[in-house]
């Protein structure tokens, strides 16, 4: 999985294109611009997950979910928070980032999480696994999460 690891942080940075910014350690050099972020998380096995009142099951694969960081602290604070395995479960994404069996991130100084999602749908690479997952306050998008779809890079 390592060389398609590869390959897919490859092509998100060139989708999310040249003000994105892979960050290969959070912990080195956390960014403290406001803007938005992507991560990239691997799922080993089908998950299980209860939200509110449903169930639901991602398949193992690769996904993505977009957000934004433009309160305090900016992209680093969110991406800390993001990567800390044992936090309170708080919002959807903390549900999957604390079992994830990886996790890379993006930084996207001056983004926003829905021009993300825009984007990465127009490739056609990706698709919406759960509508309404991470986006309940967001009017524009189906969801922030979205699944790469098998062989799509």
């Amino acid at each position: 999985m390592e060389g398609d690891e590869a390959r897919i942080i490859g092509e998100l940075a060139t989708s999310l294109g040249a003000g994105a910014q892979y960050l290969r350690s959070v912990a080195a050099s956390p960014p403290a611009d406001k803007g938005a972020y992507l991560l990239l998380l691997r799922l080993d096995a089908p998950l299980d997950l209860r939200l509110l009142h449903s169930e639901i099951r991602l398949c193992s694969g690769y996904y993505v979910y977009a957000g934004n960081a433009y309160g305090s602290g900016g992209i680093g604070a969110r991406l800390r928070r993001h990567l800390w395995r044992d936090k309170r479960l708080h919002r959807h994404i903390d549900r999957l980032t604390g079992i994830a069996d990886a996790i890379h991130a993006f930084a996207v100084p001056d983004g926003h999480e829905c021009v993300i999602v825009a984007q990465l749908l127009a490739t056609g690479r990706f698709d919406v696994p759960v509508p309404g997952f991470g986006s309940s306050d967001c009017r524009h998008c189906e969801a922030h999460l979205l699944r790469l779809r098998p062989r799509a890079f």
